[in-house]
């Protein structure tokens, strides 16, 4: 079979009923495991005819202050505070900055639309609820946005950007070999909010990646200090990200009109171990992660650094 055929052959697959995912048939998962080579190569085969029209995913599209003050940090890891002082904590354990340029996110957006016009069969994150509009990113997913150049794309912001920031600000070192990522759109008449919840992960990077002229209302994002029990209340903007422990509660408002579309990507350790006191009922999956102590006693250098383990199999949902 050539590549091309395979192309063809993963475009006329026959996607599972919207019925039998909300009810977690056996018949899903069979059906994305037993495609999984054929869709792998579809997309490697898709970006190859579509290079010349697909937008370029590089670091430009990365905010400019943060994309210089990283690249300073891996030169030298004793700049890290740089870094620090372009996160502004929300409460303790909950940093927001912004990510993207919203000059260049159009770009990136351009390049999800491409992918979900190429009809190939992608998973939506079902395991929160059923997402008409969300993707996998990561290959621990079947059913993966598995295009080669989007995934070194999404691995320099696991690698480069993500671990080390959550390092520095989570003190999450130890637990943060293994990646996980999704988009995820609210609407209002479907998908419109998230009830309160924890994370099965070490840190949460929650990205938005609404293009600035694209307005939406409701849709706030509430986090829980346990310690002061407090609130804090926050509204997504273009290119904006939060970054906080998975342990930390958070629910999200509905949303009451527009839309708000979110990259959503996690650190945990080996076999989904999560530092101690951490809580797991995002995609009930309460009894599946290990709990261990956090230790900050390492080094910048330590920080700056990607782990040599290789990724493992379990995937949160």
């Amino acid at each position: 079979m050539t590549n091309n055929d395979t192309l063809v052959q993963a475009r006329a697959l026959n996607l599972p009923s919207r019925e039998a995912i909300l009810k977690r048939d056996t018949t899903v998962n069979h059906f994305w495991n037993s495609n999984r080579n054929i869709l792998e190569e579809a997309w490697k085969q898709w970006e190859l005819e579509s290079n010349v029209a697909l937008p370029v995913l590089d670091e430009t599209l990365i905010d400019s202050r943060l994309r210089e003050a990283m690249n300073n940090a891996w030169e030298k890891p004793e700049k890290e505070n740089a870094i620090a002082d372009l996160w502004e904590e929300i409460i303790p354990g909950v940093y927001t900055t912004q990510f993207f340029d919203p000059e260049r996110l159009a770009e990136f957006r351009d390049y999800l639309v491409e992918a979900v016009n190429s009809q190939i069969p992608i998973r939506p994150p079902y395991g929160i609820q059923l997402n008409r509009f969300g993707m996998m990113l990561d290959p621990r997913s079947a059913g993966y946005l598995a295009a080669p150049n989007f995934q070194a794309f999404y691995n320099k912001i696991m690698n480069r950007y993500m671990r080390p920031v959550a390092r520095l600000l989570l003190g999450t070192y130890g637990y943060d070999n293994q990646t996980f990522g999704f988009t995820i759109q609210y609407n209002p008449d479907k998908d419109k909010d998230l009830n309160p919840h924890t994370d099965a992960s070490a840190a949460t990077l929650n990205i938005n990646i609404n293009l600035p002229d694209e307005k939406y209302a409701g849709s706030q994002v509430d986090f829980h200090d346990k310690t002061t029990r407090k609130t804090a209340q926050t509204v997504f903007e273009s290119g904006k990200a939060i970054i906080h422990r998975g342990s930390i509660p958070h629910a999200t408002h509905p949303i009451i009109n527009g839309q708000r579309s979110n990259l959503v990507a996690w650190l945990y350790g080996d076999r989904m171990q999560i530092p101690s006191g951490g809580s797991n009922s995002y995609g009930n999956f309460e009894n599946s992660a290990q709990h261990f102590n956090v230790s900050n006693n390492i080094s910048a250098y330590e920080r700056w650094s990607v782990p040599a383990e290789p990724k493992d199999s379990y995937a949160p949902f």
